[in-house]
């Protein structure tokens, strides 16, 4: 019977090569850390968690030529790029507004409710959905490691899509294990105000960073 996967040695590549994506800091391990360490590890889990329902979004979309939609046709990856370029800019910008008001921030920390686990699992969601990177990397990755003589490749694209998704989350959910170790220290206020700089910085970043790719870049 022919296999819908690669072999052994094709399958030990393609984790390497997923764990070295996973390793590499991006907007799915900054989201997913900066929650940790601001909101708890519940917070960081449910970012991870939704960062990868948006990869299982990219995974089909892959599998059925969706993706090839925004490679081939620009304005589509344009709609796509600015929407997640506009996210990351708008979860910078609250960010950076936290770090310039601790009196304000101090406040609502006191008052408020915490934050529902819907919403760290929306940003995780969106910040990946939106990204037409994420979309045009599945489209040029997954293809590399499904077998030539594979009787269904659709089959072949949503397995590898699966392990790709089952791996990114284990790392990220051992990354939030490791940060969570770290939470103690976000009771100060004054590295609370440094993390939401930081983080403020780094995703506005990531946001025009997003504006200058190009649908053929992969």
């Amino acid at each position: 019977m022919t296999p819908l996967l690669p072999g052994a040695s094709g399958l030990l590549l393609f984790a390497g090569a997923v764990a070295v994506l996973n390793a590499t800091p991006g907007v799915d391990f900054l989201l997913t850390l900066s929650r940790t360490l601001q909101r708890g590890p519940r917070a960081g889990a449910a970012a991870a968690l939704g960062i990868n329902a948006g990869c299982v979004v990219h995974a089909f979309a892959a599998a059925f030529g969706l993706a090839a939609l925004l490679a081939l046709v620009p304005a589509a990856f344009t709609v796509v790029q600015w929407a997640g370029a506009a996210y990351l800019f708008w979860l910078g910008v609250g960010m950076l507004r936290r770090a310039a008001r601790p009196g304000a921030a101090a406040v609502a920390a006191a008052t408020e409710p915490a934050p529902s686990r819907w919403n760290d699992f929306r940003a995780g969601l969106l910040t990946n959905v939106l990204n037409p990177k994420v979309a045009l990397f599945f489209l040029a990755f997954l293809p590399q490691f499904v077998p030539a003589a594979s009787p269904n490749r659709t089959a072949s694209f949503l397995l590898l899509g699966a392990w790709f998704v089952a791996q990114s989350l284990l790392f990220l959910l051992l990354l939030v294990a490791v940060a969570a170790r770290l939470t103690r220290l976000g009771s100060s206020p004054r590295l609370r105000r440094g993390l939401n700089a930081a983080g403020g910085l780094l995703f506005i970043g990531l946001a025009l960073r997003l504006v200058r790719a190009r649908p053929l870049a992969g």
